[in-house]
């Protein structure tokens, strides 16, 4: 049984079937539970200590994820009130500490944040077509060994610097996890 609209449920970790509720937008549209079982089949359903930023954070059912499966810092990032107003509400609730929300728009934070993650998700919104312009801008904030996960409704094609670690397909949704290529 899927969860009523605008409610989202966890599918792993210490918050396993814990509800989170976000906003209905017209934009915002959490990843499946179908996809994020497997994402993080890819990542390894245990994440203690690493560190993970959710650009475009949205309904944080990425983000929650990773932090509900041990993530020890998730950093979550979203321009609007209203899902910051819902993404506080959950953390609250599930009392994650290690959850910072931001907010501010995803450009800014990279150009203004040095912080470097584990993990990457970038999962803007379909429409806004930000895969092209945000990749550039990742690479200083991997650690080493890092790695960004993406979301797009097209199959977006990596260029040179990224290898695709591994790709899938959910009805009209391309999915990547992908490493960084250092060519320096």
């Amino acid at each position: 049984m899927s969860p009523p609209r605008g409610k989202i449920r966890i599918i792993g970790g210490q918050w396993r079937s814990r509800l989170l509720t976000f906003p209905e937008r017209p934009d915002l549209r959490p990843t499946a539970n179908r996809i994020r079982e497997t994402v993080f089949n890819w990542l390894g359903q245990d994440l203690s200590d690493l560190t993970c930023l959710d650009l475009f954070a949205g309904s944080g059912a990425l983000g929650f994820e990773a932090a509900s499966r041990g993530a020890a810092l998730v950093v979550m990032v979203d321009k609007d009130a209203k899902n910051i107003q819902a993404l506080q509400e959950n953390k609250e609730k599930l009392q994650a500490g290690q959850v910072e929300l931001v907010m501010m728009d995803a450009f800014k934070f990279l150009n203004s944040d040095t912080r470097t993650f584990d993990v990457i998700f970038l999962d803007p919104p379909y429409r806004a077509e930000l895969t092209d312009q945000i990749m550039p801008l990742l690479p200083p904030h991997l650690k080493q060994n890092g790695l960004v996960y993406t979301e797009a409704n097209r199959d977006w094609v990596t260029d040179q610097q990224w290898r695709a670690f591994r790709s899938a397909k959910a009805g009209s949704v391309h999915y990547k996890l992908m490493e960084y290529v250092n060519h320096g």
